[in-house]
């Protein structure tokens, strides 16, 4: 009987490992549309600096951050003052979503660049 719970729980584990990533997975397509409806490419690009850093230069700022995710979604969604790569300054656009599953798409998109 104890056998058959411990492969059970085992098994339980081993589809939990296997879904994981699959739910984890971003959503490139829907990512890029959330960036290109707000206007983010305005500023930002994927491997070149414009008015504002990459997202390569963004996902190397944060790597390895235990907070990333956090203070990422509050650059998106809490209006606040940003210092361009000119050195000007700029109010950052607030995303116009409230979706919390397309701000993770969008935020895990960013780092995965």
């Amino acid at each position: 009987m104890k056998a058959r719970i411990l492969a059970s729980m085992i098994l339980v584990g081993l589809a939990a490992t296997i879904a994981t990533p699959a739910a984890m997975a971003v959503d490139d397509d829907a990512a890029k549309a959330t960036a290109k409806r707000n206007d983010c490419f305005k500023c930002h690009a994927i491997d070149k600096t414009k008015k504002g850093p990459s997202y390569k230069k963004i996902a190397a700022k944060f790597k390895d951050k235990a907070d990333a995710e956090q203070k990422m979604v509050e650059q998106i969604t809490k209006e606040h003052k940003v210092k361009l790569e000119d050195g000007t300054e700029e109010t950052h656009k607030v995303i116009d979503t409230a979706d919390k599953a397309e701000i993770k798409n969008l935020i895990d998109w960013i780092r995965a660049q």
